[in-house]
C-alpha cells in the first residue's frame, strides 16, 4: 500500500511507478510537484531506471492472456467491483485533489465522474456484449446464391498493450474513461498521466492495485516521462492520447507508430463554440441559460477543460446585453483557495500553466477588446496570489470576428473566452467552422428549426453538439461534459479521434475480422446459429431442457395450424385491431398489397407460440423479449402455418444472492406457410433455469 501524500510538504516523497506488478521508485533527476494553492513542493516524479520494454512485454505475456480468458460479462463485473471499491475510498481522493487547485465541484467531475464511467461500461458490457470472449457484429452476409457460403464479422481483443497518455486537467477521469473501454475489450494498459498532476492519479491507481480486483499485468503506471515506451509498440498495440495538438502530432509521427500502423486515437484541445440563437433575446429562459453555461464553462476547473467554451457567438444586436450579463455573473465569482467557503474558482494546475495561458490571452487581446478581468489586479481569497497558480477570468470581444484569426486559432487553456457577434445564422455557422474542428459546440435556442440548421451546418466540424432549451436544461449534463454513452473527440484540430462512445469505444481496442464459410462452420465458430446451418431435431422438447442441456442449433419443427376466417375475426374482436385489411376483402385489395383479407401479423406470431410452446411447468421461466420481427409474406384465411424454433444463442446470467440460477436463450423463429414460404422471422428471448 502506498504511503498517503503529505500535502503540506513537511514530508515530501517521490511518486512510485507500477511496473510489472511491482511498485518502483524512479531514480535520478525528478520533476518537483507543487501544491497549486500554496506553491509548496510536496512530491516529485521520475521514471528513471524503468525498463519500458519489459513493461510492454509483461502486459503482453501476463495481462493480455488473463484478460482475454475472461468473458465480456466477467470483465464488466470486474469494472463494477472496481467502481464500488473506488467510491468507498473517494474521501482520500478529494483530499489529494485539493493540491491540483480543484474546487469540490471540480473534484466531483474528475473523481466521481471517472468512477461513473466505470459503472457505465460495466452496465453496457453486460447489456450489449455476449457472455463470450469475443463479439459477433452485424448480420450474416449471404455470399452465394444457394446459401452455402456466407460471411460474418467477429471482433477479438488486440494482443498487445494500450498506452494511455493523459492530460493534466483530469488526472482521475482521464485515466478511468480510457481504462473502462480498454479493459472491457480485454486489453491491458499502461497509464501515463501528465506529470504535473500525476500525484492524484497515483493515489487512485494505488487503490486499484490494493483492491486486487484486476488481474496481474492488466494495468501499469508511469509517473514521469514516458521515455522510449512508444518504441516498443507494434501492430497489436494502441495509443490513446489526450493533450495539446502539437504534442499529439509529435507522438503520432513516432517511427514505431508509423511503421507498425499502431492504432492512435487523439483527443486534442480545441476552440469549442457556444451560440445564442437569434430568438433567445434577453428575458427569455434560453438567454439566462446561455449566460449561466458560458460562465460555468469559464470557471469550472478554472477553464482547464478540453471541452470548455472558448468562442461565444451572439446576435450582433445582443452583444452588449450578453457582455453585460456575463460581466455581472463573472464578477460574482470568487477566486481563491477552494477550501474557503464561497470560493467558486481555484487556481490553475501549476505555475507553468499560468505563464502559458497569459501568453495566449495576450495574443488574443492584441486583436480583441478585453471587456472583463485584469491580469494585474484581481482578488484571491484565502491564499497568496504570488505563491499559488492563480489566474483571473478574462472576457474578450472581437467586434469583427471574420477579420481576425487569433480567436479562432489560439487557445488560452484557462478561464478565457471571446464574444463574437454574428448577423445571420449562416454567419454563426461560418464562425463555428473557423475553429477547424472541435470537440463540441452548443446552441441555445427555443426554435427547433434553428437548432436543426446549426446542427447540420456544423456537425462535420464537431464531435458533439448540444442543443439546449428550457425543456432540456434541467436534466442537461452541460456543454463541457462528455458522456460514456457518446463519443468524445472531434475532427481536425480536435485530433480526429474518438473516445468512449459506448460499444464504439470498446471496439477501438478490438480487431474486426470477416469470417467466410458454410453456415454450419460459422455457427460452430461464433456459437450463434446462422440460418442454413445444420439443425439438431428430436429428443425432449426444448422447453423441457435446462440451460446447460440446450445447444446452439437444437431445433423444434412444430405441427401445423390452418388459419380460419373465424380466427381473424376473433382476434380483431379480442385485440380491438379492426384495421380494414383484416375486415374487408375489397378494401384489403384496394392498394394492391393484399389479395384479400389478411390475418393480423401479431395473431400469426401468437399462433406460432401456440405451436411451439410446451405448456407444462419446466425450466423455461419467462419470455421477456422479441427482436428483429419481420412479416415477409401475408397469411390469408385458409393458409396453413408451421414453425421452426432453433436455439440461436445462449448467455448465462449472473446469479444474485438468493436468486435462481438462469440464463438467456435467444431462439431463432421462422413461420412458414403450406408452400414452404417464409411468412415471419424473429428472435424471441426466454429466461431458462440453470442446474447450478
Amino acid at each position: 500500500m502506498l504511503t498517503p501524500l503529505d500535502l503540506t510538504g513537511a514530508h515530501s516523497r517521490r511518486l512510485f511507478n507500477y511496473v510489472c506488478d511491482q511498485w518502483v521508485e524512479g531514480t535520478g533527476k525528478a520533476a518537483p510537484l507543487v501544491h497549486a494553492v500554496t506553491g509548496v513542493p510536496f512530491a516529485e516524479a521520475s521514471t528513471g531506471g524503468v525498463d519500458f520494454a519489459r513493461m510492454v512485454s509483461h502486459a503482453r505475456s501476463v495481462g493480455g492472456p488473463a484478460l482475454r480468458a475472461m468473458t465480456f460479462h466477467q470483465r464488466a463485473l470486474m469494472l463494477k467491483a472496481m467502481a464500488k471499491h473506488l467510491m468507498e475510498k473517494k474521501d482520500e481522493f478529494y483530499r489529494v485533489s485539493a493540491a491540483t487547485g480543484a474546487t469540490k465541484r471540480d473534484g466531483w467531475v474528475d473523481i466521481e465522474g471517472g468512477i461513473g464511467t466505470l459503472f457505465a461500461y460495466a452496465s453496457r458490457g453486460r447489456r450489449e456484449f455476449p457472455n463470450e470472449t469475443f463479439h459477433v457484429e452485424g448480420f450474416t452476409e449471404p455470399l452465394s446464391k444457394g446459401g452455402t457460403f456466407v460471411g460474418r464479422h467477429i471482433c477479438v481483443p488486440i494482443e498487445g498493450v494500450a498506452v494511455h497518455i493523459n492530460a493534466f486537467n483530469f488526472p482521475v477521469w482521464g485515466m478511468l474513461e480510457k481504462l473502462a473501454p480498454t479493459l472491457l475489450a480485454g486489453v491491458p494498459a499502461i497509464v501515463k498521466p501528465a506529470t504535473l498532476t500525476s500525484f492524484l492519479t497515483e493515489s487512485v491507481f494505488g487503490e486499484m492495485i490494493a483492491s486486487g480486483i484486476f488481474p496481474k499485468g492488466s494495468i501499469q503506471l508511469l509517473c514521469g516521462s514516458a521515455g522510449n515506451l512508444l518504441d516498443h509498440l507494434d501492430e497489436q498495440c494502441a495509443v490513446a492520447f489526450t493533450g495539446s495538438a502539437a504534442t499529439g502530432r509529435m507522438l503520432k509521427a513516432s517511427k514505431s507508430i508509423l511503421e507498425n500502423n499502431v492504432r492512435f486515437n487523439q483527443e486534442a484541445d480545441s476552440l469549442n463554440f457556444s451560440m445564442l440563437g437569434p430568438d433567445a433575446a434577453p428575458g427569455t429562459e434560453e438567454f439566462d441559460l446561455f449566460i449561466k453555461e458560458v460562465a460555468n464553462e469559464m470557471t469550472t476547473k478554472a477553464g482547464q477543460k478540453c471541452t470548455a467554451i472558448r468562442r461565444t457567438f451572439v446576435p450582433e444586436a445582443m452583444a452588449g446585453d450578453v457582455i453585460a450579463a456575463l460581466t455581472k455573473r463573472l464578477g460574482g465569482t470568487k477566486i481563491g483557495d477552494p477550501a474557503v467557503e464561497g470560493v467558486r474558482m481555484g487556481p490553475l494546475a501549476g505555475a507553468p500553466q499560468v505563464s502559458e495561458v497569459l501568453k495566449n490571452a495576450e495574443r488574443i487581446g492584441a486583436v480583441a477588446e478585453r471587456v472583463f478581468g485584469s491580469t494585474d489586479s484581481f482578488e484571491v481569497v484565502g491564499a497568496d496570489r504570488a505563491k499559488g497558480a492563480f489566474f483571473p477570468t478574462l472576457l474578450y470581444h472581437a467586434a469583427k470576428p471574420f477579420d481576425v484569426t487569433e480567436p479562432h486559432d489560439i487557445e488560452a487553456f484557462g478561464p478565457v473566452n471571446t464574444v463574437m457577434p454574428y448577423k445571420t445564422v449562416d454567419e454563426a455557422i461560418a464562425l463555428a467552422r473557423k475553429g477547424r474542428g472541435s470537440l463540441c459546440g452548443s446552441v441555445f435556442t427555443a426554435d427547433d428549426s434553428i437548432a436543426r440548421t446549426v446542427a447540420l451546418g456544423t456537425a462535420a466540424y464537431h464531435g458533439r453538439l448540444l442543443m439546449v432549451n428550457r425543456h432540456s436544461a434541467k436534466e442537461s449534463t452541460g456543454h463541457g461534459s462528455p458522456m460514456p454513452q457518446l463519443v468524445h473527440g472531434g475532427p481536425g484540430r480536435a485530433g480526429g479521434g474518438e473516445e468512449m462512445g459506448g460499444v464504439r469505444g470498446v471496439l477501438h481496442y478490438m480487431q474486426r475480422t470477416a469470417l467466410q464459410g458454410s453456415p454450419s462452420t460459422l455457427t460452430r465458430v461464433v456459437r450463434e446459429y446462422l440460418v442454413g446451418a445444420e439443425q439438431k431435431t428430436g429428443g425432449v422438447h426444448p422447453f423441457r431442457r435446462y440451460f446447460e442441456e440446450l445447444e446452439v442449433g437444437d431445433t423444434l419443427i412444430t405441427g401445423t395450424r390452418t388459419i380460419t376466417l373465424k380466427d381473424v375475426e376473433d382476434f380483431a374482436k379480442l385485440s380491438g385491431d379492426v384495421f380494414y385489411a383484416h375486415m374487408n376483402d375489397e378494401e384489403a385489395k384496394a392498394h394492391g398489397v393484399f389479395e384479400k383479407r389478411v390475418a393480423h401479423g401479431y395473431f400469426i406470431i401468437s399462433a406460432a407460440a401456440g405451436l411451439f410452446v410446451e405448456p407444462s411447468l419446466g425450466p423455461v421461466m419467462a419470455n421477456y423479449g422479441l427482436e428483429n420481427l419481420r412479416f415477409t409474406k401475408p397469411v390469408y384465411p385458409g393458409d396453413t402455418i408451421q414453425v421452426r424454433l432453433t436455439v440461436k444463442q445462449k448467455t448465462a446470467k449472473e446469479t444474485l444472492p438468493d436468486g435462481v440460477p438462469q440464463g438467456v436463450v435467444h431462439w431463432d423463429v421462422e413461420v412458414k406457410n403450406q408452400a414452404n414460404e417464409s411468412c415471419a422471422v424473429y428472435t424471441i428471448l426466454t429466461l431458462v433455469r440453470r442446474k447450478g
